[in-house]
């Protein structure tokens, strides 16, 4: 039809209906808007899902960050005294921070995919079914927020390594 609103598809079944030859009108209209609603449902879940991901990663980021700071605060004393340059200093401590990061990102592409099939299957009505194949952007958006959340974290270790007192670190005895 030219004019594909629920008014006019149900004019038309009406219309339908009145012919003598016409036992019954099928109307796809209703399937569209349920699925409209799943959909709708679904990128609200979605959205929300991905904000409070973000949150987690920088709480957690940063709190695993500060305590592996605290802890070896010494040893980063011992190094910064001993000359290293506090970029060097930086990447002493966030290459770990770094690498568990990839190790993160590469399980939970496994684990999130498996939730996404097991989200595809149980979710949508009987009468519909979802496409499972999934675009780059679906991978490249993880790896971006979660690279700048990284990278930002990587400033603030810097500038928090940068104002370590030294000689405090190093009096003190644990």
């Amino acid at each position: 039809m030219k004019n594909g609103s629920s008014k006019n598809t149900e004019n038309e079944a009406y219309k339908f209906m009145k012919l003598g030859g016409t036992a019954g009108v099928v109307q796809n209209t209703t399937i569209t808007q349920e699925v409209n609603t799943v959909v709708e449902s679904l990128n609200m879940i979605m959205i929300v899902l991905i904000i409070v991901a973000g949150l987690l990663a920088i709480v957690i980021q940063y709190n695993l960050t500060n305590i592996n700071v605290s802890e070896r605060i010494r040893e980063l004393s011992t190094i910064k005294v001993l000359g290293f340059y506090d970029n060097e200093v930086t990447m002493y401590i966030y290459r770990e921070t770094i690498l568990l990061t990839c190790i993160g990102l590469i399980v939970g592409y496994g684990v999130g995919d498996l939730l996404y099939r097991y989200i595809l299957y149980v979710v949508p009505p009987d009468n519909v079914m979802f496409n499972p194949a999934l675009s780059a952007s679906s991978f490249l958006w993880p790896f971006g927020v979660i690279g700048i959340i990284t990278l930002v974290l990587g400033f603030v270790v810097n500038n928090k390594l940068k104002n370590i007192d030294m000689l405090e670190a190093l009096k003190s005895v644990d």
